[in-house]
């Protein structure tokens, strides 16, 4: 039997993924927003119809979101299936690690050219971590108010449930890998 807080946070993981608003999936779904987030909560049994359109916004096939994940299967995500970003600024970050629905963690490969600011980034939930890894150059990392420089083969962590920031100053790329255990916050239940 289907669990719908399972197929919710499958949902939702997919979504986040992507990077994807609930509007924006609603529209490439052609269900409502209200739709939509009654599901992703579990609150709400969708049809086959709804759940075909929900897959197809996704880009996934019915199967992915309907079947109950092995714990002994091997999820691989293949190099040519890696998806690359190019960021403003003119940085890019890949993620490399396979997504796996209810599961929080991402492993990232980013490249700043020389003189980038990456941005902040916001705090995310309480039990979220961030483990860096430098592979080449210098980048400064900026948790809270502290900033640390990080040159070749340095790593950090630091609980990512505070503002942090990215940047390399320097006069060469800096490459390196995030490792990110992101807790999402549980949506609050409504009862009517």
């Amino acid at each position: 039997m289907l669990d719908l807080a399972v197929l919710g946070v499958r949902i939702q993981a997919l979504r986040h993924d992507r990077k994807l608003t609930l509007q924006q999936l609603a529209e490439a779904a052609d269900v409502s927003v209200s739709m939509l987030s009654s599901v992703e909560r579990g609150q709400k049994a969708p049809t086959i119809v709804v759940l075909a359109r929900i897959a197809d916004g996704l880009g996934v096939p019915l199967a992915e979101l309907v079947t109950q994940p092995d714990d002994h299967q091997v999820i691989v995500r293949r190099a040519a299936d890696q998806e690359s970003m190019d960021e403003p600024g003119g940085w890019q970050r890949t993620v490399l690690t396979p997504v796996v629905p209810g599961v929080n963690f991402e492993w990232i490969h980013t490249t700043l050219p020389p003189d980038c600011d990456a941005g902040s980034f916001p705090a995310y939930a309480p039990g979220s971590h961030e483990y860096i890894v430098v592979r080449s150059g210098t980048l400064r990392l900026t948790i809270a108010d502290t900033s640390v420089d990080l040159d070749a083969g340095d790593s950090a962590y630091f609980a990512a449930d505070v503002t942090h920031a990215y940047a390399n100053e320097g006069s060469e790329p800096c490459t390196y890998y995030v490792a990110a255990l992101i807790m999402r916050p549980r949506a609050a239940r409504t009862f009517e």
